[in-house]
């Protein structure tokens, strides 16, 4: 029988029992049994209270130290503005550098400083205020001092500075301005081929580092690589001519002022290798001060805008080349073949007429060197919708063309819904389809190197690109023949550089309005050529618009007055620089007597 513990009774009976029975006080014995089971709880309640007192001073402990070390953590390091990130992602600073052909660069990095403001630190912070709209023209002082005094204990002031705004900023001495180390993109050449290399900004951004990102051309394309820790220290290397890049963009800059145009674009083509030498679009930006997206009016006001690369026109006659080349081609044509020009052509309520009037035939040579509408549109019908379209859809006037830069991607042609036989009248002169500059530079490259169509870009010894031959030699040899009697004999006789043979056709195009009609008097003069004619080696297109010729009695907007001579400038200057050495014509030795073999 297992044992049973005994209860403790609340009285003491046996106790009571026997006082009782001895006569004595049974109430005491009473009293003594309840002040030792008191005695008894209040023991158990003091041993319970400070097991719990004990508890509780060890996780205050535990929280004060945790608090503490918080706090310590906190108050050794800066104060950054909170941005969304991926825990534990740092910020790498380093971008490699950007350098053309020959080394040169063209974007690098400069340490400099950022400028913020820990506002619980002002001291004077009505003054402060005052102090920085001083030091930067921008601020201004009534805005600063109402961030100062409001919720906000951090605030950026300047994300960059210059090394004077930097002194003058710690000349104030308020111990609420702070300094942060960083790094920033610099492009030591101001504008110069702004629109190529496009620009950068700031990502991620801490007091002691900013993530440098690229916003448009080159440095966005190219962003990944640029920002590779693993190539850090190798620059990429542009096919751009820094010198070559300055010179085109001096001139054509002269150009468009003389000639009181709104905007201009250039293209220098290697006809080899597709490498483009220079690429200038007219108004331009400084990459180092990046102006904002125009929020109203036209993308094509903005200097943002890339003309030779965004900007899609109709080319006019300058595309009069490419439906000779396919009718030889084809063999439907050859360059003394006669052509019937009697006009003009009526198609509907439209008429297609010449500039002027070339009796009543020409040969197919003489209608590229006279430029006859009439004439190209009469090869066109020959031609017919469905092959015409094919053909330029292989040269890549149907399509963008693929450049290392962002803005290429949306420069898709304007092509007709419907290809009618209109359709192929006029887009054989350069109307009804509108491309970019660097489409029609891309054109003329393949008539230049003998019927291969290269692919454009912007990387110095790149990759090759497939090649696909477009036109045989011998139609290629005949257009190029062609295109270089334009300039000795027709329409760009101002064309011509002493030394350096010049191939090319002009392209003056009326200039489509806001609501689709032409506009009166505004035009986008082209002038696409090839050097040296006798040896290619480069195409270059210049575009005006909007350019006219005030020197005579009346203005003068043809591309023969506007781009022709601008373009003639540019070779004469470019050429040299190339490395291209002017040919010598042999002297006649008919009238040399010899005297003497000695």
């Amino acid at each position: 029988m297992t044992d049973i513990p005994l209860r403790t009774p609340l009285r003491p009976l046996g106790r009571i029992l026997s006082a009782r029975a001895k006569g004595e006080d049974t109430n005491r014995i009473e009293r003594e049994n309840i002040n030792k089971r008191q005695e008894g709880e209040i023991e158990q309640t003091r041993v319970r209270a400070q097991g719990r007192l004990l508890v509780l001073g060890v996780v205050f402990i535990c929280l004060y130290f945790a608090i503490a070390l918080r706090v310590a953590l906190l108050s050794a390091s800066e104060p950054t503005e909170p941005r969304s990130q991926q825990a534990g992602a740092s910020i790498v600073a380093q971008r490699a550098d950007i350098v053309d052909r020959r080394g040169r660069i063209l974007a690098t990095n400069m340490d400099t400083h950022s400028l913020y403001v820990e506002t619980t630190h002002l001291v004077d912070p009505k003054g402060t205020a005052q102090a920085l709209s001083k030091v930067f023209l921008d601020l201004d002082a009534k805005r600063l001092y109402s961030a100062f005094t409001g919720k906000r204990k951090f605030l950026w002031i300047k994300r960059k500075m210059s090394p004077e705004q930097m002194q003058a900023a710690h000349d104030i001495g308020d111990p609420g301005l702070r300094f942060g180390p960083r790094e920033m993109r610099l492009y030591p050449n101001g504008r110069l081929a702004a629109h190529v290399l496009g620009g950068a900004s700031f990502g991620r951004e801490g007091v002691h580092a900013a993530e440098v990102v690229g916003v448009a051309g080159i440095e966005k394309t190219f962003d990944k690589r640029l920002r590779d820790p693993g190539q850090s220290g190798q620059p990429l290397e542009l096919s751009l001519d820094l010198s070559v890049q300055a010179a085109i963009e001096q001139v054509l800059y002269g150009g468009m002022k003389l000639l009181n145009a709104k905007g201009a674009a250039a293209v220098l083509m290697e006809v080899h290798t597709g490498e483009l030498v220079s690429l200038v679009s007219l108004p331009d930006f400084d990459p180092n001060n990046r102006p904002n997206l125009p929020t109203k009016g036209q993308a094509a006001d903005s200097p943002l805008f890339n003309r030779a690369v965004q900007g899609v026109y109709e080319l006019g006659s300058t595309f009069k080349i490419f439906a000779v080349a396919q009718a030889m081609e084809l063999g439907l044509v050859a360059p003394e073949t006669v052509v019937d020009i009697r006009g003009p052509i009526r198609w509907g309520k439209y008429r297609i007429s010449d500039f002027h009037n070339y009796g009543k035939e020409l040969s197919v040579e003489d209608i590229i060197i006279k430029s006859s509408n009439i004439g190209t549109a009469r090869i066109a019908t020959m031609i017919g919708a469905e092959r015409q379209e094919n053909f330029l859809g292989s040269l890549g006037f149907l399509e963008p063309i693929y450049l290392e830069m962002v803005e290429a991607s949306g420069a898709k042609p304007l092509v007709p819904r419907h290809w009618s036989e209109l359709s192929t009248m006029t887009i054989s002169y350069g109307h009804g389809l509108s491309a970019t500059p660097l489409h029609l530079a891309t054109g003329y490259a393949t008539i230049a190197n003998g019927g291969i169509k290269v692919m454009p870009t912007l990387l110095h010894k790149g990759d090759p690109k497939e090649a696909n031959r477009v036109l045989s030699e011998n139609v290629a040899a005949a257009s190029l023949n062609m295109l270089r009697r334009v300039v000795t004999e027709g329409t760009a006789s101002m064309g011509e550089v002493n030394g350096y043979g010049v191939a090319g056709k002009t392209g003056t195009a009326d200039k489509p309005g806001p609501e689709g009609n032409y506009e009166k008097e505004k035009v986008i003069a082209t002038f696409a050529s090839i050097f040296p004619a006798y040896d290619p080696k480069y195409v270059l297109v210049v575009s005006f618009d909007e350019a006219e010729d005030r020197t005579g009695s009346e203005p003068r907007r043809t591309a023969g007055w506007t781009a022709v001579p601008v373009t003639a400038e540019i070779i004469s200057r470019i050429a040299p620089l190339l490395g291209l050495a002017p040919q010598i014509e042999k002297p006649f030795r008919n009238d040399i007597t010899q005297a003497s073999n000695n």
